[in-house]
């Protein structure tokens, strides 16, 4: 009785599995046909894709691929009659093919039980996504230009992914794709917006070669570690984006305060120097030494390197400001330690003064340099003037420009 029952449940399961492949073959049919009726063939292959039965199939995917792209296909051939279409499902249809390709590659190249591969739709499926990759591209504007992130990131992160699948390996599109580092950037960016944090790195870090938003695309990254607490690829990144954008503040001045606040100057330093070491002529690099050595208030030494920043880019409009910031604040911190009942005050006066008048041709040339800038020359000069006595005309003016920056 028992075999009989034992015999009778294999048969059960046999008659589901035949079943399921036969809802397979119906699906593939119902989307073929010359009027295909694409509701029943998806329903039919979404049965068969949760089955266990089917589901590792390899033949299924590959089936639930073909009737996406039948789906594609008449959509594109009613916008060829000028008939109404739909423009993103026509789309989403080649996502999903690219999905189920992938899997369907997937179980095509597992060993069979001698251990052997043979794979039976690479052949057919990777030209299909190698000609369609490209719109994946469109589909993914589409939805960035209606704010929709997540489905952006589907479709940018598809088309970047598929550059280094097995499936398209012999493309060498990694190497070859002149588009894949902006795309990536574009998945980069709909990820952070939607502080999918993860993804925002993954596709920044491939995207920060690109020649027009690889300096965005670090800050990407960047904003990506810290959001994750990863403090070391953050700083890590932070150095990178220094050496690499040397014309971006976002990374010097993130990093200076990591050190700051967490009292790392030495380390800073050691940075300074290593990038000095390396490029002893580099303006900016000077300027970080500079910066740093007048952070830590060892203002000599800062004015000694903004002078050297100065000898090789004399344009360098922040180097002027800030040295005049330092001879500024030498002249503050003096001051607060001269006794003014002292007979030797006139003498330190006069080494007061004589700070304060380094300090304004530095702030000056800033002025003459980036005149619209006034963040680096306004308060300063007009505090260096005052502090010299100097009136007129031209302080009049300062002090109309310092009062009207206060009051907004």
């Amino acid at each position: 009785m028992k075999r009989v029952l034992f015999s009778i449940v294999l048969l059960l399961a046999a008659g589901f599995s035949f079943a399921q492949e036969k809802n397979v073959k119906q699906a593939k049919s119902l989307a073929e046909d010359v009027k295909p009726n694409f509701t029943d063939a998806e329903k039919l292959i979404n049965e068969a894709l949760e089955n266990a039965e089917t589901k590792n199939q390899a033949n299924t995917w590959n089936v639930a691929g073909l009737i996406q792209k039948r789906i594609n296909e008449k959509e594109i051939e009613k916008a060829y009659l000028r008939q109404p279409y739909d423009t993103l499902k026509s789309y989403n249809s080649l996502l999903k093919m690219c999905g189920y390709f992938l899997k369907c590659d997937e179980l095509d190249m597992v060993p069979n039980e001698k251990g052997k591969i043979k794979p039976k739709f690479r052949s057919k499926n990777a030209p299909i996504m190698l000609t369609e990759r490209v719109n994946l591209i469109n589909g993914g504007s589409q939805y960035y230009n209606l704010g929709k992130n997540k489905e952006a990131l589907d479709f940018f992160g598809m088309y970047v992914d598929l550059a280094s699948v097995p499936m398209l390996e012999k493309e060498q599109l990694a190497a070859k794709d002149t588009l894949l580092s902006m795309v990536a950037f574009y998945a980069s960016l709909s990820a952070t917006r939607m502080n999918d944090y993860s993804s925002a790195v993954k596709y920044g870090l491939i995207a920060k070669n690109n020649k027009e938003n690889g300096n965005s695309a670090m800050q990407l990254v960047a904003e990506g570690y810290k959001a994750q607490k990863d403090t070391a690829n953050w700083i890590k990144t932070l150095k990178e984006g220094i050496v690499s954008f040397t014309d971006n503040n976002y990374f010097f001045g993130h990093l200076v305060d990591y050190y700051s606040n967490t009292s790392k100057f030495d380390d800073a330093m050691a940075f300074a120097d290593q990038m000095i070491a390396k490029d002893p002529k580099n303006p900016f690099f000077l300027y970080v030494k500079g910066y740093l050595s007048q952070s830590m208030k060892n203002y000599d030494q800062a004015i000694e390197f903004y002078k050297k920043t100065i000898e090789v880019d004399p344009k360098y409009a922040e180097a002027y400001s800030n040295m005049g910031l330092a001879y500024w604040t030498q002249a503050l911190d003096y001051a607060s330690k001269v006794d003014f009942n002292s007979p030797k005050f006139k003498t330190e006066q006069a080494k007061i003064t004589k700070m304060y008048e380094n300090a304004k041709p530095c702030y000056e040339k800033a002025r003459e340099l980036k005149p619209n800038n006034k963040e680096l020359w306004l308060s300063g000069l007009y505090t260096v003037y005052y502090k010299l006595g100097i009136g007129g005309p031209v302080f009049d003016e300062l002090a109309k420009e310092v009062e009207a920056t206060q009051g907004k």
